[in-house]
């Protein structure tokens, strides 16, 4: 049976308006996306609640609320158990997120032509002040980039103003988090962003609606190829003790 590894000082230095149980529900979705646990693994409920000093009523918060999302489940009289990554589930969740994106693409680019448009110019030129600047002068740290692209996106749908279309793409993002930040254990895949991310950028700034949203889909279908084979490889590598297992108490 796994231990789960100490990370009482997140619980510790958690911001007061986060409840215990988020701070355990975020924790063990970190070991998931992390490899620390893996599908199959089994975990008890006092495991956790020695591991992270907090009492079992948090921790059964938290776990009802992963197995809501398909990431546990509850065996009888045997605890816990990690599920297997839900491929098809992420692929609607990716299918979901294209269609908004390149509606929103279509919809910047077709500013004037609706009189309810709300776009936003001040976030766009946020997004081009990033992503638009010399090699020279690009990020290199995996974790800013990641950040930067999921905010990118996320702007982007934002900027459309539809507040439905953002509210609704905000929740497949989080859905998504978990494989999504392996698109950047590569540091080609960061300079490829960069040069995808531009191209969207102007495509837009010239209004071609078809375009953007052409490379739109194309950018976010090879990051989901990407972070797929890059999961598979990372479970892989883990049950062959290639990643390491965090120490037990």
């Amino acid at each position: 049976m796994y231990a789960i590894a100490p990370h009482t000082p997140v619980l510790a230095t958690a911001p007061i308006h986060r409840s215990r149980a988020d701070e355990v529900y975020e924790q063990i979705k970190r070991d998931i996306a992390e490899f620390h646990l893996l599908p199959g693994d089994r975990f008890s409920e006092n495991e956790i609640s020695d591991r992270l000093g907090v009492s079992r009523t948090p921790v059964r918060q938290a776990l009802t609320r992963l197995q809501q999302e398909s990431y546990v489940e509850v065996l009888f009289r045997s605890g816990w158990r990690v599920l297997p990554f839900d491929f098809e589930k992420f692929e609607q969740l990716y299918d979901l997120r294209m269609v908004l994106e390149t509606t929103a693409a279509h919809r910047l680019c077709e500013e004037g032509l609706h009189h309810d448009s709300k776009v936003d110019h001040s976030l766009l030129k946020e997004l081009i002040a990033i992503w638009l600047v010399p090699a020279a002068q690009r990020n290199t740290d995996a974790m800013q980039v990641s950040a930067w692209d999921e905010a990118f996106h996320c702007t982007l749908v934002k900027a459309a103003g539809n507040s439905e279309m953002t509210r609704v793409h905000r929740d497949v993002t989080e859905r998504i988090r978990i494989i999504r930040r392996l698109d950047f254990t590569m540091q080609a895949r960061i300079e490829t962003t960069y040069e995808e991310h531009a191209k969207i950028l102007k495509a837009i700034q010239r209004k071609r609606g078809d375009q953007a949203a052409m490379l739109l889909r194309a950018h976010i279908e090879a990051s989901q190829a990407e972070v797929r084979k890059i999961t598979l490889h990372q479970v892989h590598m883990a049950r062959q003790g290639g990643l390491g297992k965090l120490p037990k108490s």
